[in-house]
């Protein structure tokens, strides 16, 4: 039996188009986006953060709950609109992601809108909850082609792994076959 591994979006449109559907349908789910996209973030790290983890922040530090490390990265502008107005009013202590029951959001909850807006816009990609820490790795790569600052980011042990982690080495050979001929 085949796996499934979770793909990046790699068209920008893409991202945009779900991005819009999610801010006109829930506040919450369009945050968890927009984080995980700017942040490369597993989805687990995501949903353990406290409102006070970004609240008057430049910086969200964390421990990673998949390797134990610690993980720090800046708040680019547009998180940092996103977050100050999704936690106006909000209590310090409590979960930055609350699901119905007023309890902390869990992985399965962001799994099941990740799909739906997906495939509400369109896209046959296989999507899971990877597919935002893959889709920021993707377009970082594109923009910076620096796997080296990619394999610190996602704590890899070699670039290798991260080329192939966000899917450009199968892009890269595709490309290169696509360019040869003798």
């Amino acid at each position: 039996m085949k796996k499934h591994i979770a793909e990046p979006l790699k068209n920008k449109k893409d991202i945009q188009v779900v991005e819009k559907y999610l801010k006109e349908r829930n506040k919450r789910d369009y945050v968890i986006w927009v984080l995980g996209l700017n942040s490369g973030l597993r989805v687990s790290d995501i949903v353990a953060l406290n409102v006070s983890d970004v609240v008057d922040k430049t910086h969200i530090t964390i421990i990673e709950k998949k390797t134990g490390k610690r993980k720090s990265f800046y708040i680019n502008d547009k998180l940092k609109k996103v977050l100050k107005d999704f936690t106006k009013g909000r209590e310090l202590n409590e979960p930055l992601f609350l699901g119905k029951q007023g309890k902390r959001l869990d992985r399965s909850q962001v799994y099941r809108f990740i799909v739906k807006a997906c495939r509400a816009n369109g896209i046959t990609a296989h999507v899971s909850t990877h597919t935002l820490r893959r889709s920021f790795g993707y377009h970082h790569y594109q923009k910076f082609k620096d796997p080296i600052i990619l394999q610190k980011i996602f704590n890899h042990s070699s670039q290798r792994i991260t080329l192939m982690y966000i899917s450009v080495e199968q892009d890269e050979i595709d490309l290169s076959y696509k360019n040869f001929e003798l």
